[in-house]
């Protein structure tokens, strides 16, 4: 079967499955503000919005604590291609939704689907990519999310002006059926796609395949040449590696636990949680919510500006990562954070009153900005500026970092872990944040801040840098014996 070498081909296409979080995030917010929805669905904020939005992070979960052992025994690329038509088969009972009970399985179907792609897309590109470019490739994971957010919100959009627009109180249930439904396609090609690239060389080493495990480095570094110097290099690496990972028997959960390693599990889990606790998926999810809350009254295409400048702001990531590193990311990123959500807090307090249900569409929202439009105009801009923070600090950084740190062995294990956090303060969010909306408004965006605060504190403390390094010298990073914050990267 005929297949592609080129490292930006395979990882490119690859963080398609990254494309698929992507969707998941913004596969409610476009909907929420449509007739459509909520008269099908007989749903306003609180609770029950808030299970039906987690339902697919809460499958996720469970995705990515299973992704590890199909990655490990069926490969990385095959767990690819079962996320891809897990997802597939979640899609179609969405779109067939005739109640919430069934809308809420078929979104924790495909929330499985998604959580295994999202741990494994990572580890298969960082295990294809050569150490200059690794953080770059691996990056695309968190561009191909920001696509898929942004492609999916403006289905959406379009969607929403099925039989006259979202405010017509009989409009069909197109409006969200659409969306839900085209989201299968990406998918299809995704599974059939990863048919043409090749295995992990790692795993292949780490299955006794050598033969196959040399020829795909060649392919992939040498042009062929299994004689290439590069290619022996990593051979040896590889091998290297493997023998040691072995001879320490370190190829099992309980490898996780060992001190040479708990701590990076506890960082990376560390790591995963602050990207969610950042507050950003309050922006993906529910920035319907806090657009009404500001006072804006074209929500739809005020919202649309935010995921373009998500996408727009992750290049720079992408691009320049292997130049400027990970610790630097991570400390600016949530530095910068916390100050906006400060002063959304700020403008918020000081400028909104308690809503006076005199709009029954807003009875979901406790606290609103009402006729100040310089202040709604600041909040929008705080709200920009943050998720154009995100999109080129945390947004790649934390998942470049959590695929790089492990041993081949049990990398598949501890990115699943670290991934699983991810979901796991995900799925809380989403359930919690329409609540958090309605009993303490304002006071949500402090929270979020001191968040941040302590991720600050704990970057600080903990990340090293590895930028420029092999998979293989990490151990050299992190047995070091200096504190982090006296190596490279401040």
């Amino acid at each position: 079967m005929y297949q592609i070498y080129s490292v930006y081909a395979i990882c490119t296409f690859a963080s398609m499955g990254g494309g698929l979080f992507g969707f998941d995030i913004s596969s409610m917010s476009g909907v929420l503000a449509t007739s459509a929805y909520t008269n099908y669905f007989h749903v306003n904020g609180g609770y029950l919005q808030g299970a039906i939005t987690g339902a697919m992070a809460g499958g996720s979960f469970f995705g990515t604590l299973a992704s590890s052992f199909i990655a490990d025994r069926m490969s990385r690329k095959t767990a690819i291609q079962i996320a891809a038509v897990v997802w597939i088969v979640g899609s179609i009972f969405q779109t067939a939704a005739n109640g919430i009970a069934l809308l809420v399985f078929g979104r924790v179907v495909a929330g499985i689907g998604a959580g295994i792609a999202s741990a494994m897309v990572p580890v298969y590109q960082a295990e294809i990519a050569p150490k200059e470019i690794r953080g770059r490739v691996v990056s695309l994971q968190q561009f191909a999310i920001t696509v898929g957010i942004l492609v999916q919100y403006f289905i959406q959009y379009g969607s929403s002006f099925v039989d006259g627009g979202p405010r017509n109180p009989n409009q069909s249930t197109m409006a969200f059926r659409i969306p839900w439904g085209i989201q299968i396609f990406p998918a299809t090609l995704l599974a059939v796609g990863m048919f043409f690239v090749p295995y992990s060389p790692r795993w292949l080493a780490g299955q006794d395949r050598w033969d196959e495990a040399i020829r795909v480095l060649a392919n992939l570094h040498g042009n062929g040449d299994i004689g290439h110097p590069k290619v022996l290099a990593q051979y040896r690496e590889i091998e290297e590696a493997m023998t040691f990972e072995r001879e320490a028997g370190d190829s099992a959960f309980k490898a996780l636990t060992q001190p040479r390693m708990i701590n990076r599990v506890i960082l990376t889990v560390s790591i995963q949680m602050w990207s969610q606790l950042c507050g950003m998926n309050v922006m993906m999810y529910y920035i319907v919510y806090m657009m009404q809350a500001a006072g804006v009254h074209n929500l739809l295409l005020t919202a649309s500006i935010q995921y373009i400048l998500n996408v727009a702001f992750t290049l720079p990531a992408v691009l320049y990562i292997d130049t400027w590193g990970r610790r630097p990311s991570l400390l600016y990123g949530a530095l910068s954070m916390m100050v906006l959500l400060f002063v959304v807090a700020a403008l918020e307090a000081i400028y909104g009153v308690a809503n006076p249900r005199t709009d029954p569409t807003l009875n979901h929202i406790s606290w609103l900005i009402i006729d100040n439009p310089p202040v709604s105009r600041a909040i929008v801009a705080c709200s920009y500026l943050f998720v154009c923070t995100f999109a080129v600090t945390w947004g790649p950084t934390s998942w470049t970092y959590a695929s790089e740190i492990f041993p081949t062995g049990i990398r598949a294990k501890a990115v699943s872990l670290a991934t699983a956090s991810n979901w796991a303060w995900n799925c809380a969010l989403a359930f919690a944040v329409p609540t958090l909306f309605q009993k303490i408004s304002w006071r949500m965006y402090v929270v979020f801040a001191v968040f941040n605060m302590c991720a600050f504190v704990q970057v600080w403390l903990t990340v090293r840098e590895t930028k420029g390094k092999t998979l293989e010298e990490m151990e050299e990073v992190f047995e070091s014996g200096r504190p982090a914050w006296r190596g490279k990267g401040l």
